[in-house]
């Protein structure tokens, strides 16, 4: 192998290793809604939310519930990666957390920067990345 095809590998390697990284987090978006920015899932950039009825690091979120706040899933190779963590469900599936709160997606969204589950029933609420200054509509939920 010569020189440059080894300086090509280790390029590729440095580039796979980071893209990996990246899609390990699997939360790898940030949306503007109409009330400031929100985390979102990456590829489709939906919006996240949180069930305040959660125990850190566990969902109670299943069976109807879990159909309007379908779960964020993390895929088999996923690995949890500094603020995101990854619990196992009563159901054998794996969820993402962020901050050890289990992360949903709400039923009733169609589109990027929706947050319309925003308040639900007092216990969801999106989770807003304005630098900690949640609007006002937030009160009870989780901003970062």
């Amino acid at each position: 192998m010569t020189f440059k095809s080894l300086i090509a590998l280790a390029a590729a390697t440095v580039t796979i290793a980071t893209a990996a990284t990246t899609a390990s987090a699997g939360v790898t978006a940030k949306v503007k809604s109409d009330q400031g920015y929100v985390m979102a899932a990456g590829k489709s950039k939906m919006s996240l939310y949180t069930f305040t009825k959660d125990a850190r690091g566990k969902s109670n979120c299943y069976n109807d519930c879990a159909t309007a706040w379908p779960p964020f899933f993390a895929a088999k190779g996923d690995k949890a990666s500094g603020e995101y963590g990854i619990i196992s469900r009563k159901d054998g599936q794996r969820q993402w957390t962020f901050k050890g709160q289990p992360l949903y997606f709400w039923a009733g969204d169609s589109a990027p920067g929706d947050i319309t589950g925003h308040g639900v029933g007092g216990v969801w609420y999106a989770v807003f990345l304005d630098g900690g200054k949640a609007p006002k509509k937030a009160k009870g939920g989780y901003s970062y």
